[in-house]
């Protein structure tokens, strides 16, 4: 199931012989399902949980490791959240400024993108750059080569933009490339699938599984767009003792504190800013700009680093706004404080 010595230690320093470790395998706007063992238990969030927390972030979360209070053989309470190793996140949908973690303590995580009109180069490196973040293993996974022409030069094209990160072909209707992904998910190990809908998360899940376990819809034929078939985020245990978490598509993927999957998801263009004239070099027409030499001599693609400029905006646009509501939250603190200093006063 994943246990190892990172969350065995954190565990112990509990210190607490009511409590079992659990790992969360569901949650549904927050209904909970938690494994130990083979036992399954539907599971509540213990007041003090509910009570600290600030965020989203603070609740259990698909992947989660949980200390659980059994209270009979079908009903348990989760009264802490164990450390996270992996932690796969997003900006919430919408203008609130807010983390949703898509799952948590994950190995690899699988973006799949299928070769018809919903294949981009520039979502995939959107995603890349979310998978980075979480501290998991990046996997591109290239769905439906039936419908494509030239499936491998569309592999090719994404090695271009994921120098290192392997890219498998596949089609589950020809029964084409199944084991290649099977072999990322070893024993123990769990695996997330991301992508948009109608890309064919569940279908591949069903193929790993060797049985039709999710439920699975056809993309609409105007646009290859999907219609969302997951509507929670759920673990399955695959045969061979692998793990996998299926996820809703996500029609709006933004990043969320991601300056670091930024950097692994565009390595190519830093290293290539190391050599500019200037250190603070926009690569916006400066003199001496290496990044842009690259793209006028073809080793660059000029839509590569405009994606690379739209996410940067993207994610300072982010920190301003949250720098902003940090103060607001900080001055809306010290009114209470001066408040109730007044009132004691008084009295």
């Amino acid at each position: 199931m994943g246990w190892n010595s990172f969350f065995a230690n954190h565990f112990l320093e509990l210190d607490d012989p009511r409590l079992v470790p659990a790992r969360v395998v569901e949650e549904s706007r927050g209904i909970y399902r938690v494994r130990r063992a083979r036992e399954e238990y539907a599971a509540k969030i213990a007041g003090k949980i509910r009570y600290l927390a600030q965020a989203r972030k603070d609740f259990p979360a698909v992947g989660d490791w949980v200390a659980i209070a059994p209270h009979d053989e079908s009903q348990s309470r989760i009264e802490c959240i164990l450390p996270r190793k992996t932690k796969l996140s997003r900006k919430v949908a919408g203008r609130e400024l807010n983390e949703q973690i898509v799952a948590a303590n994950v190995d690899n995580v699988f973006v799949v993108s299928s070769l018809n009109r919903e294949f981009n180069l520039r979502r995939i490196e959107r995603y890349l750059t979310l998978v980075w973040d979480s501290g998991a293993a990046p996997v591109v996974l290239l769905n439906k080569t039936d419908l494509c022409a030239d499936a491998a030069a569309q592999a090719s094209a994404v090695g271009s933009i994921a120098p290192g990160i392997p890219v498998l072909l596949l089609s589950v209707l020809q029964e084409a490339g199944v084991e290649s992904v099977r072999n990322h998910i070893s024993r123990g190990q769990t695996a997330a699938f991301v992508g948009s809908s109608g890309v064919g998360k569940s279908t591949i899940i069903n193929a790993l599984l060797g049985a039709t376990s999710l439920r699975v819809q056809p993309v609409r034929e105007d646009d290859d767009r999907g219609r969302h078939t997951t509507t929670s985020r759920q673990m399955i245990f695959l045969p061979g003792g692998g793990i996998v978490i299926d996820t809703p598509g996500m029609r709006e993927l933004q990043l969320w504190d991601s300056e670091e999957g930024l950097s692994r998801a565009f390595e190519d263009i830093a290293a290539l800013a190391e050599n500019c004239k200037f250190r603070d070099c926009g690569h916006n027409g400066e003199p001496g700009c290496a990044v842009e030499a690259a793209i006028q001599e073809g080793q660059l693609g000029s839509e590569r680093l405009e994606n690379h400029r739209k996410l940067q905006a993207e994610l300072r646009f982010q920190q301003r706004k949250a720098d902003s509501e940090l103060a607001r939250q900080e001055k809306e603190r010290w009114k209470k404080i001066h408040k109730a200093m007044r009132h004691k006063h008084r009295n």
